[in-house]
């Protein structure tokens, strides 16, 4: 009896190894057929094989119940779960930053060693994430795969798309915890953080001057390089924005799609109607903290602030003189390069400044819509009114730091502040004396043998003036050659012109 136990037990261990033997070879000629049939994908489970042929028929059984967003595996979803838990299992070493994923803490990492493992086989530029060089990669071939149902706008990725389609829908789902303020964009509150948080991450190089987003040190790196990335194909003039294209764009086009509904005026982007029709409601949302002046848009506040740091950022490259502005540095750029841009079509003149033609054209029209309401004069702009108005008003804005004697304009102030600096930035240029007016120079140059600008000068023209004595003074223009001319002035008393 405990002979034939030993035996079954023998027998069962022989059968049980012989049953592994033959399952072994089964699955060698299953691994060797398919290797010789050049498949690629061999998998040792079902389970891998079946999540592997979800890349094939697109099948995504795993759902958040949050949000609804469905994902081919579990532990996409198990990472997708993160962002609505907050749960952030894996942070960087080196500042401590939080991640949901390891992929993104990876992905994080590389900025710190400056790894760009991702390469554009077509122009050679590098990628920290696959997705920016696949994103990057659609530049060149110009595919935009991914189109808007609602206004037909095609994106690049996915999640531009789905970014975009919230504009449509008004979601924000991104809310800041601080003050509330909701974002469509991920990114978007992210950098909102960081004006609570104080934090600038993007440093630049040249100047250590740091940044929020970096975005904003991209822009601002291009101020130390001039680049201009953005060029139109249209009269290839270029521009260091984007959005500064998309708006000179337009004026190919001619096209103004959004109108004011109060006075019926069009403009090119919705943020110029926007500034625009705060001239109606007399909004002024941006407060200087300084002196509380109030302005309409924010440009003109940071401006304006300059007026209290003193900074100015903007330098000529040509003479070193610095101001506060882009848009002057441009107009004093044309000081040296003699450009005048602005050209009158009725007369032929051109002007370095825009509003300088803008007043001009009126002297052919006569237009004068400007009235004052005290004294009923018209005048050609509003800046003439406004300064006029101080007549009236007896108003004094503009006060010298030195001696404390006020001006109705600012011009005058500039003037007389050089009284004080001694300063003499007008110089003639056929003796070398210098003036601190453009007036002063103005009069110096034509006792000086300066060259007259024009030749319809009459010979022998009488003007009088009365001098500070009661005497009477005739002046008369003689003309010595085809150009040269000069100013004698004789008492009116004397008869003759000896």
């Amino acid at each position: 009896m405990e002979a034939l136990r030993s035996l079954c037990r023998h027998w069962s261990h022989f059968l049980i190894l012989l049953i592994i033997i033959i399952l072994k070879m089964i699955y060698f000629n299953q691994y060797l057929s398919t290797y010789q049939q050049g498949r690629s994908n061999i998998f040792g489970y079902s389970s891998n094989l079946n999540s592997h042929m979800r890349t094939h028929t697109g099948e995504k059984p795993y759902e958040c119940k949050v949000c609804g967003k469905v994902f081919g595996y579990s532990s996409n979803l198990n990472s997708h779960m993160r962002t609505h838990t907050g749960e952030k299992l894996y942070e960087c070493k080196e500042c401590r930053k939080s991640f949901t994923t390891s992929s993104s803490l990876t992905e994080h990492f590389r900025i710190h060693t400056g790894e760009k493992p991702y390469k554009c086989k077509e122009c050679g530029k590098a990628f920290t994430k696959r997705s920016g060089l696949t994103t990057h990669v659609q530049t060149h071939t110009g595919e935009k795969p991914y189109v808007c149902k609602a206004c037909g706008k095609a994106f690049t990725a996915t999640s531009n798309l789905t970014e975009h389609l919230r504009i449509h829908t008004g979601e924000k789902p991104y809310q800041c915890e601080e003050c509330g303020k909701a974002f469509h964009a991920s990114s978007y509150l992210r950098k909102h953080v960081r004006t609570h948080t104080g934090e600038k991450p993007y440093e630049c190089e040249k100047c250590g001057k740091a940044f929020h987003a970096s975005s904003y040190l991209r822009k601002h790196v291009r101020t130390h390089t001039g680049e201009r990335p953005y060029q139109c194909r249209e009269c290839g003039k270029a521009y260091k924005r984007c959005y500064l294209l998309t708006e000179h764009l337009k004026t190919h086009t001619v096209e103004k799609p959004f109108e004011c509904k109060l006075c019926g005026k069009s403009f090119r982007s919705s943020a110029c109607r926007n500034k625009h029709i705060r001239i109606h409601t007399g909004v002024k949302p941006y407060k200087c903290k300084y002196c509380g002046k109030a302005f309409t848009v924010s440009s003109s506040l940071a401006e304006h602030v300059r007026t209290h740091t003193g900074e100015r950022p903007y330098e000529c490259k040509e003479c070193g003189k610095a101001f506060t502005t882009s848009s002057c540095l441009i107009v004093h750029i044309r000081t040296h390069t003699g450009e005048k841009p602005y050209e009158c079509k009725e007369c032929g003149k051109a002007y370095k400044r825009c509003y300088l033609l803008t007043e001009h054209v009126k002297t052919h029209t006569g237009e004068k819509p400007f009235q004052c309401k005290v004294c009923g004069k018209f005048f050609g702009n509003s800046s003439c009114l406004n300064k006029h108005i101080r007549i009236h008003t007896g108003i004094k804005p503009y006060k010298c730091k030195y001696c404390g004697k006020a001006f109705t304009v600012s011009s005058s102030l500039a003037e007389h502040v050089r009284t004080h600096t001694g300063e003499k930035p007008y110089e003639c240029k056929e003796c070398g004396k210098s003036f601190t007016t453009s007036s002063n120079l103005y009069h110096h140059f034509h006792g000086c043998g300066g060259r007259a600008r024009s030749l319809d000068l009459r010979i022998g023209i009488p003007l009088t003036q009365r001098g500070r004595e009661g005497e009477t003074y005739i002046f008369f223009f003689f003309i010595d050659s085809l150009h040269d001319w000069k100013i004698n002035h004789i008492p009116e008393s004397n008869n003759s012109l000896d």
